[in-house]
């Protein structure tokens, strides 16, 4: 659905504020309803722009996460494009420009759980205003994007990526979470799960194929493939995971028992986090933790497990094939 100013109306989705400051002849807004009212995006955009700047405004909806959204904006042949949302309509966006080929700068103000991408990128949090005004004055930055072929029960879909996917731990979390309680608690709603999907997840056997090199085997409960590396609460997962480099990191975790998820927790919390800050290096391996990083990955798994795309759960998958392509974005 697209907005339109209740006082100027037209037939198209636009309006004409009558600001001050920085010029932008054309800005396209995508945003999520159901996470703020427009009014809040309308006030620091009117207090920014220069006089006659034209805004459009696409509303997502259930039926249009974000991809449709972003189709109608770039027809209008923005100088920005400005995502207002979560993580699951910043990827929608995401996904139709690096889709497109599209040239034109992402501006992201963030208004999610996890707000994964805004995060990594440095974006304001919980910060209406200064995220409007990074976006609008900031310099554009090139950033990846991944893409997966998932292999489903009911056949295979193809999805975009900005943050991380995967299957194992992760996925039974978000799983597990009560979507209530997530609205209520944030991303603290996720820790309330984690025992849950612990518990839930078994280490098996599957094969792994790096780049054009051969398949192997390999063996672990969880499989996450990354662009971005850092999570809620400031968590590294992926200490080298660079959105920018070309490349996908990934880690494989095996640990079984509370001795070997205590050694785990130490390797990601102490070795390549707090003391990997202060003495540099690279990320640490152990028996239960690799990593590794490639610009291609086939994934084949004996049975179905659940699988999660930017914090979204998909549907139990047997196969996977990720691939990057970089510099498909411009971020403010």
């Amino acid at each position: 659905m697209n907005g339109r100013d209740p006082v100027a109306q037209s037939n198209a989705p636009t309006n004409t504020f009558e600001g001050n400051g920085i010029m932008s002849k054309r800005t396209a807004v995508v945003w999520n309803p159901s996470k703020t009212d427009r009014r809040e995006l309308e006030q620091p955009l009117i207090a920014s722009l220069d006089p006659g700047s034209d805004v459009s405004w696409f509303e997502t909806s259930v039926e249009d996460p974000g991809q449709g959204a972003a189709a109608r904006a770039l027809a209008t042949a923005p100088d920005l494009l400005l995502v207002a949302g979560g993580d699951g309509t910043v990827r929608a966006v995401a996904e139709h420009l690096a889709e497109a080929r599209a040239g034109v700068d992402l501006g992201i103000v963030p208004l999610g759980t996890g707000n994964l991408l805004a995060r990594n990128l440095g974006v304001p949090l919980n910060d209406i205003p200064a995220a409007v005004e990074r976006a609008l004055t900031g310099d554009g930055r090139p950033v990846d994007v991944g893409w997966v072929d998932v292999d489903l029960e009911h056949g295979t879909e193809r999805h975009a990526f900005v943050v991380m996917i995967g299957f194992g731990i992760d996925a039974h979390m978000i799983a597990e979470t009560d979507d209530d309680l997530k609205d209520k608690a944030g991303w603290l709603a996720y820790v309330e799960s984690l025992g849950r999907a612990v518990a839930a997840t078994d280490v098996l056997p599957f094969r792994l194929a790096i780049d054009d090199g051969p398949s192997h085997d390999e063996e672990g409960h969880t499989l996450l493939v990354a662009n971005c590396g850092t999570l809620q609460g400031g968590l590294a997962l992926l200490p080298d995971a660079d959105p920018a480099d070309g490349e996908l990191d990934f880690v494989l975790l095996s640990a079984e028992g509370l001795a070997q998820w205590l050694g785990t927790l130490k390797t990601m919390v102490w070795d390549n986090g707090l003391r990997r800050m202060i003495t540099g290096g690279e990320a640490s391996d152990s028996d239960t933790i690799t990593h590794g990083r490639a610009q291609k990955l086939h994934v084949s798994l004996p049975e179905a497990r659940a699988f999660e795309v930017d914090g979204e759960e998909i549907g139990d998958a047997t196969g996977i094939t990720v691939e990057i392509q970089p510099s498909a974005l411009r971020v403010r």
